[in-house]
């Protein structure tokens, strides 16, 4: 006769605290992405699943968790699944449903995802990547929240630099008596150097019951964010097309978060004005040691009145 195990788990703890969030990370899963009558896209993703716990409770159900994110993934890889983060939610659903103690469970996301596209000049076959951001709030009032967006790579150039370059090339061309007609004129069209970033943009909205986000949507405008976009190959033609656009379109940090406010405005008209839009920008700095960032958090009906306030 088999002796049964303690249930150490559902015992009261010796300090009766709540969690807000207890769980498990670092959980790898294939998810295939469906799309219509093309190949799933199939992304090796990365799942963090939480729930909160009681005071009275010393602790989760571990194994529990680890059975629905295998039930509810499995099920995701299966069967044709067109939005990541619906994957989330599912997910955070099932959690609420296995776990009667918990009042709200999280289930966030990341992945990789491959784009492929052709250099700016050249029109060579490249692909360019991006980090997939997906999660979802499921709570006991029976409200599910999700989570869409992405991490991207690009280029930037500091404005303030630039104005100092131009300055010395208009005061370069006055002393060979170049008139300043010329001298605006050229440096409208030869933009003069200025120090150079690597950027990195952040977008993700989140919503309840909201339209459809498209996924490479949201990439396009986080891309579109920054001075220059940049590709994984790229020939002469492609590199001197970088450069002048970047040189062309140079941003502050906060510019590009900005840029990032209005492409969202714009793409997405038929989104509610409750939806939260987060919008992050870091760039490496070139000649300093330390980085510049930027981020705002706001809802989209908000955004849509500072965005229209400046028409």
């Amino acid at each position: 006769m088999s002796q049964q195990l303690p249930d150490v788990q559902a015992s009261s703890p010796e300090v009766t605290v709540g969690l807000n969030r207890v769980g498990v990370t670092g959980v790898e899963k294939l998810v295939k992405v469906a799309r219509p009558e093309k190949r799933p896209i199939v992304l090796m993703a990365e799942f963090e699943v939480f729930v909160d716990l009681p005071s009275w409770r010393k602790g989760a159900d571990m194994s529990r968790n680890m059975e629905v994110i295998d039930e509810t993934l499995e099920e995701a890889v299966s069967e044709p699944t067109y939005r990541v983060e619906d994957v989330c939610g599912d997910t955070a659903e099932r959690l609420l449903d296995k776990h009667d103690y918990t009042s709200k469970a999280e289930v966030r996301m990341e992945a990789e995802y491959v784009i492929r596209e052709e250099t700016p000049e050249s029109g060579r076959p490249t692909q360019s990547s991006a980090d997939i951001i997906a999660a979802a709030t499921a709570t006991e009032d029976g409200g599910t929240t999700e989570k869409i967006g992405a991490r991207v790579t690009g280029m930037t150039v500091c404005p303030c630099s630039q104005g100092m370059s131009a300055s010395r090339a208009r005061e370069t061309l006055r002393s060979l008596d170049v008139d300043d007609e010329t001298i605006d004129q050229f440096l409208e069209e030869a933009p003069q150097p200025g120090h150079s970033q690597r950027g990195h943009a952040t977008l993700t909205v989140e919503s309840s019951g909201a339209p459809e986000v498209d996924l490479n949507d949201l990439i396009e405008v986080a891309r579109d964010s920054m001075s220059a976009r940049i590709y994984n190959m790229a020939k002469r033609p492609d590199e001197d097309h970088m450069t002048y656009q970047s040189h062309q379109n140079a941003k502050f940090v906060e510019d590009c978060v900005r840029s990032m406010a209005e492409g969202v405005v714009e793409e997405f008209p038929d989104l509610p004005d409750d939806a939260v839009v987060t919008m992050k920008q870091s760039n490496d700095e070139s000649i300093h040691q330390h980085n510049a960032h930027a981020e705002r958090v706001a809802e989209l009906g908000t955004l849509r009145e500072e965005v229209g306030s400046e028409e």
